[in-house]
């Protein structure tokens, strides 16, 4: 059937119809090349003026806007010489709640500091406060801190006789591990945090954990159960990597190893 000629209500239906499918370019039978205009319309082009009538200067373009600051870490340097002023607990505490020099604390709910008793003579470092460590501003709350509950109570020990502590105080977005910058700037409060303890064992709980404080790149199954001897600023102490809860949650069969190592902590701490 030859085409006819559209009326106007049907030229109005078809047009409703394109837009409606998105189509918001009419496009001709020639190639049309839109970066070649767009160069065009980015280079303003000089008119003369008609006879008779006045030029009329451009309008001045605003000036582009400066970038947004984004928050970036503060040097590690500086973050080692404010640690290093606190003389307790309590002042470290309240300088990492003023503190704004790591990214992770402006999406973070609180601050998890610590857990347990200041004057233990073991204590347990973790990687990153998790969700329900955020919310509660304390380590070890959610599953994986209950099933740490149960391992301590099965050689005697409950957090009125260790102290809990992370690498990091502050919850990472989606409980992501942390970035190394992230970690650098921290780690001055933590070994702050382990001199002032100065427990006689030292516990890091998963290989994170363990890569930090031993500054190491084994991984934590060959890592795990080996003591050393470890010097945090002033302070020396036994230090032994275990598994971390998590971990025993998704892999049951490993809590044989990390019973294993339990028991090897008892014993250290029965010699201490």
């Amino acid at each position: 059937m030859a085409n006819r000629q559209l009326n106007r209500e049907e030229m109005l239906a078809a047009l409703d119809w394109y837009v409606a499918a998105g189509i918001d370019v009419a496009v001709g039978e020639d190639p049309v090349d839109r970066f070649a205009q767009a160069a065009t319309l980015a280079t303003p082009s000089v008119r003369k003026p008609l006879p008779g009538m006045v030029p009329q200067t451009q309008a001045a373009r605003p000036a582009p806007s400066a970038p947004v600051a984004t928050p970036t870490d503060t040097d590690p340097d500086a973050a080692r010489a404010l640690a290093s002023s606190a003389t307790s607990l309590e002042a470290l505490r309240e300088m990492l709640e003023t503190f704004d020099g790591c990214g992770l604390k402006l999406r973070a709910t609180n601050l998890v500091f610590a857990d347990g008793n200041p004057d233990a003579d073991i204590m347990f470092v973790g990687e990153a406060p998790g969700r329900d460590e955020d919310l509660q501003g304390k380590p070890f709350v959610g599953r994986s801190g209950q099933l740490l509950d149960r391992m301590l109570k099965a050689i005697g020990l409950d957090r009125t006789k260790v102290y809990i502590a992370n690498t990091v105080p502050w919850r990472p977005p989606g409980n992501r591990a942390p970035s190394p910058a992230e970690i650098s700037v921290c780690l001055p409060f933590l070994y702050r945090q382990i001199e002032l303890v100065a427990p006689k064992v030292l516990v890091a709980l998963g290989g994170a954990s363990a890569s930090t404080l031993f500054e190491t790149d084994t991984g934590i199954t060959r890592l795990r159960g080996q003591w050393r001897d470890l010097t945090v600023s002033a302070h020396s102490m036994r230090a032994v990597a275990t598994l971390h809860p998590a971990y025993l949650l998704r892999q049951p069969a490993a809590k044989a190893l990390a019973w294993q190592d339990l028991l090897s902590i008892k014993a250290e701490l029965g010699r201490l």
